[in-house]
């Protein structure tokens, strides 16, 4: 059997794509373990000390902490209420009117600036939340978009007669919602709050306008580290945003596999 050959054409275009989406990391990463007291690439020796320059600086510290909880809150509320909704969108898709499902992609198509610019004027003006409050919702907000879609393409090929054949065998709504739906989109769920949890871990223009004293986003205050100093503190912030993204994907292939959230 005669494999083809492959054009050279072919070749030295992927090998382009290849170095286009890689390069940026690589340059990120070298710069990150440079000794030099500024950005540059190639790196000027090598030296781990702008990592722990992360530790040692209390803005970085406190920063991390306040973003990790955030996108844990902000992705919860997201998965009460996403849930439920991709639930609803899909069981009663004829019943309910169809402009219901764009209301939840609204925060995707509307420039995140603009969302930015509303829920500073309507939460934090008017109605006077505290800053960490807002920040929570306005994350939730952001996010639940892509639980919404995500679930709903779990729930697309769900058979929802075996949800009415436990009912009729008497089993309650509430527990067969528990016991029979959920561990079939369980993959959906997963993935869904994977996708949101990086989603709020990474956003700026959302965050830029509800933080306030005392209160920031780990990207927040890189904006702020960058307008005083140009070391490679911020390269090594990028590279553990990195790290904890792989790392994340990383529990979820050992745990479950890649193959399960595909399903």
């Amino acid at each position: 059997m005669m494999t083809q050959k492959l054009h050279p054409a072919l070749i030295a275009f992927t090998a382009l794509v290849f170095v286009f989406l890689v390069g940026p990391l690589v340059i990120i990463v070298g710069s990150a373990i440079s000794d030099t007291t500024y950005l540059t690439f190639p790196p000027q020796g090598f030296s781990f000390r702008w990592f722990e320059n992360i530790f040692q600086i209390d803005a970085f510290r406190r920063t991390i902490m306040t973003s990790l909880q955030i996108g844990f809150l902000a992705t919860f509320i997201a998965l009460l209420i996403g849930v439920p909704a991709a639930y609803a969108l899909n069981r009663h898709r004829i019943q309910l009117p169809g402009w219901l499902s764009t209301l939840f992609v609204l925060p995707v198509l509307v420039p995140e600036l603009v969302l930015g610019f509303s829920l500073l004027k309507s939460i934090a003006t008017q109605l006077h939340a505290p800053i960490f409050i807002s920040l929570v919702l306005g994350h939730s907000l952001l996010v639940l978009p892509y639980v919404v879609r995500v679930i709903s393409a779990s729930l697309a090929s769900f058979d929802f007669s075996i949800e009415e054949a436990a009912v009729s065998l008497g089993s309650s709504p509430l527990k067969t919602f528990f016991t029979i739906l959920l561990p079939n989109v369980r993959s959906g769920v997963i993935a869904a709050f994977i996708l949101a949890f990086i989603t709020s871990i990474n956003d700026v223009s959302i965050s830029i306008f509800l933080t306030g004293p005392g209160i920031s986003t780990l990207p927040i205050q890189l904006l702020a580290h960058m307008e005083q100093f140009f070391d490679p503190t911020v390269a090594s912030v990028s590279v553990l945003l990195m790290v904890l993204t792989v790392a994340v994907m990383a529990i979820v292939e050992r745990t479950l596999g890649l193959t399960f959230l595909a399903k």
